[in-house]
This record gives structure tokens, sequence and C-alpha cells, in this order.
């Protein structure tokens, strides 16, 4: 099946950036930073604006929200929240709660940003409960929201999501600790492909990941790692990527897909590529994620004897 006959995903037309005018490596959370290798500031702002150039080419479009100088990873913007359209209409985003608070700030300056263009906004760390989210972890697949939990979101963040949007999710536990957001080890690419590198995850999970994907092209760990190759963007038939090894280029190439390398090194330094970079607003709750009233979460037959109804 080549990708004209395959359905291209109808959202990552849409992105939202954060400009890289503060970014550097302050702190370690994550086994890619190390403050003592620095980003080049005007090597990292060319990448970013190859990367801005690259989508706008290819048909999307990018909005730039304003670093926060107090916040240097903020330049990751896909972990600032979930952006869609909800069941009425509405531009909707939900706000992560961070695992780490060295980033709980930045969701406050995303909000405003947010809100002057018309979103309305909901936060899952609030009201007292102590769930956490961050949006590197969902990604919409089939007719539901797939998230990734374990180092930076919890199961609690799974539940709040559902509820608060009305959609099944479903979820993984992930273990490897080089791959603690789900962008790491997971690209949807079409309605029934997907990248999927299944040693992010436990046996359970793995399997469960994998039983959902029609045709994955299954990474390797050292795939996954060393080129950050599933933390790439889909905009129609072309997959815009850090890094491609020929293996993967050749599966790519042989469905019928686009492959467009884009050099985001400097940002590797900090813990993530392309994916991390590009936070896409575009889906939308009743095409891309199915309704269910109430909402729903699912996790592995393991941890779960079947599906639990929320809300």
């Amino acid at each position: 099946m080549t990708q004209s006959q395959d359905a291209a995903l109808p959202w990552g037309y849409r992105y939202v950036k954060v400009e890289p005018s503060h970014f550097r490596v302050e702190y370690q959370i994550n086994p890619f930073m190390d403050p003592s290798v620095q980003p080049d500031p005007a090597r990292a702002r060319v990448q970013w604006d190859e990367l801005v150039a690259t989508i706008e080419r290819l048909g999307g479009t990018v909005e730039a929200i304003a670093q926060r100088e107090d916040a240097p990873d903020m330049v990751y913007a896909m972990n600032l929240g979930l952006g869609v359209e909800t069941a009425d209409g509405r531009p909707h985003v939900v706000l992560s709660h961070m695992r780490y608070p060295q980033r709980r700030m930045e969701t406050r300056s995303a909000e405003e940003w947010f809100l002057e263009r018309g979103f309305t906004t909901s936060y899952v760390g609030a009201d007292g409960v102590g769930a956490h989210f961050e949006a590197g972890d969902a990604f919409a697949f089939g007719d539901a929201l797939l998230v990734g939990y374990g180092p930076r979101t919890d199961e609690l963040g799974l539940k709040v999501l559902a509820t608060d949007l009305g959609i099944r999710v479903r979820g993984f536990r992930i273990t490897h600790p080089g791959m603690y957001h789900l962008d790491l080890a997971f690209c949807p690419l079409s309605a029934t492909r997907a990248m999927v590198c299944p040693a992010a995850f436990d046996e359970e999970s793995a399997a469960a990941i994998l039983a959902l994907v029609p045709e994955p092209l299954i990474l390797t760990e050292e795939e996954a790692l060393t080129t950050f190759c599933a933390n790439s963007i889909v905009i129609g038939s072309t997959v815009v990527m850090p890094a491609c090894p020929e293996r993967v280029r050749a599966q790519l190439e042989a469905w019928g897909l686009e492959v467009v390398v884009v050099d985001v090194s400097e940002f590797h330094k900090g813990g993530g590529s392309i994916r991390c970079m590009t936070n896409p607003v575009d889906l939308r709750v009743g095409r891309d994620l199915a309704i269910v009233p109430g909402g729903e979460v699912v996790l592995p037959p393991e941890e779960s004897p079947g599906a639990a109804l929320v809300g």
C-alpha cells in the first residue's frame, strides 16, 4: 500500500514554536543535558529558522511565542500543552503540568499567548489535582489519544485529559530513561502507519502499542537514541526528520513518503529535536479523537483488566 492509497494525517499543518532567544542548558533533567556543553546561539537560530522555512514550504504555518529569559527549555514547545478544536468547535489547549519545577513557569506565558488568540484553556494540575502531564507524551492515532506515562506524565494525568476533553486515552508505560517522552519513541505517519521504538516501553505496553499500528516501522533503540528519528513531524506525505538511517528511509520511500532532513543538532544538546520544537494545534475532537462522554482511559492488560471509564 502506497501513501496515496493510505489516508494521510489530517492534522500537522498548524504549528506553534518558541523562539530560541534564551535557549541554553542550565540544569540536567534528562540524560542528554550537560551544562558543560552549551548550544551555539547563532547556529541554533539558523537551525530554528530553517525548520520554520521548511514547514512553510511544505504548506504548514508557524506561529511563534517569545521565550521567557528564565525558561531555557521553553524552546521545546511541544511540551507546553495539547491544542485541539473541541467537539463544539472551540480552539482549546490543555496546558501541561510539568514534572520538573524548572519548567513549570513556561505554561503561564503560553496560556497568555493562547488566550490572546482566542483559545480557551484548562490545566492538568488545576484545583489542587496532583497530576502531571507533558504534551510531548501525547499523539492522536486511530480513534484515541495515545499517551506515554511514567517518566514525565502520570496515570492521574491520563484521567484528567480523558475527562477534560471527553475522549478515549490509551496509556503506555515508558521505562527507558533516554526516551522519557512518547515523541522520542513514536511518530504517526498516516492513518495506519507509525514509527515505533518498542525498547522505550515495558513489555506489555510495547505489545499494546504495536497491536494498534497496522503497519509499524519498528525502530531499534540505537536508531531512536542516536538519530532522534522518531522525533519528526509529518506534513501531508512528507516526513521532516533530524536524521534518517538508510533502512528507515528505504521503508518510508517505499510507502510513498518523501523524507526531508533538517539539521537541528544544537537542540539535541537539550534532549529534544524537531517534534519537541513544534507543537501542532490543529487536532479535532470528533475527527482525530473519538468523542467519549465522560472520557475513558485504557491501559495495557496487565495493568488494567479492561477499559476504565472515568468522569
